[in-house]
């Protein structure tokens, strides 16, 4: 099964935009594919709390292909991973960076370009494809801009400096568009018109609802950290009561049963 194929697929339909989870672990991809998930996605925070590191760059490349062979070997849906920057910044690092991944079977990265220079984006993307090409693999490569999200220039010029990106990376051979941050509904119908990737979007309470965005031809939509921040907000809710107070009655709560949990792994004993 070409997962990458569907995956790529899954980014076509103008009337119906890709909704991408993120999650961090294996029970979560699970969770989400029995919920009806056409794909997962990894985030690069929740995976690096989980394992006991900051987001932004200090986790290995290694420790995203290991856990992302999990992933692979426990869902039947394509899989795609936060890349970050590649974790180097030099274009062919980043290419070896990615090859434990593309070995564990992934569909797809995203790679950012933070607060770097684009060219230096656009010279991994370029990177990236003449690597995939010569093993005869396909991937899709999802480049994410920061122009919104970390406000890089003045309001005024983030439209511009973001159509300007979009075309360097599209020129470098990426295959879509990631624009967290952006929520004006101007500026996202200019920048669907003004590009020919998939232009993807990050959740936010500030966007209009999905047949609106289906209508300004987003073409997929993130949740980004949210899952994983508003889970250990309940952790952190619950244990504080059972810590401080020994309070059971707080598992009383909604939960999903044991014997559910175990039932998403039942395929794999």
């Amino acid at each position: 099964m070409n997962t990458t194929r569907i995956f790529r697929d899954l980014h076509g339909n103008a009337k119906k935009p890709l909704i991408l989870p993120n999650i961090w672990d294996v029970a979560g991809a699970r969770l989400l594919e029995s919920l009806g998930a056409k794909a997962v996605a990894t985030t690069s925070g929740g995976v690096a709390w989980s394992l006991g590191y900051q987001d932004g760059g200090d986790m290995s490349a290694a420790l995203q292909a290991r856990l992302a062979g999990e992933i692979v070997r426990a869902v039947k849906i394509p899989v795609s991973v936060d890349f970050e920057a590649g974790y180097s910044d030099k274009p062919s690092a980043v290419a070896e960076n990615l090859k434990p991944l593309i070995e564990a079977g992934i569909s797809g990265i995203n790679i950012e370009d933070g607060t770097d220079a684009p060219v230096l984006l656009a010279k991994k993307i370029e990177a990236i494809k003449k690597m995939t090409s010569s093993l005869g693999v396909d991937i899709f490569l999802n480049t994410r801009t920061d122009v919104y999200l970390q406000d890089l220039v003045a309001d005024k010029k983030k439209l511009h400096e973001t159509l300007a990106r979009a075309a360097a990376y599209q020129s470098a051979g990426a295959d879509g568009l990631f624009v967290p941050g952006l929520t004006d509904i101007a500026d996202i119908a200019q920048i669907t018109a003004g590009t020919e990737l998939p232009v993807n979007l990050m959740a936010s309470p500030d966007l209009p609802k999905m047949a609106e965005l289906a209508k300004l031809n987003v073409r997929r939509l993130s949740a980004g950290t949210a899952l994983a921040q508003i889970a250990y907000k309940q952790i952190a809710r619950l244990a504080e009561d059972f810590l401080e107070k020994g309070d059971c009655a707080v598992f009383s709560g909604d939960a999903l049963t044991y014997s559910e949990l175990q039932k998403l792994f039942t395929d794999r004993r």
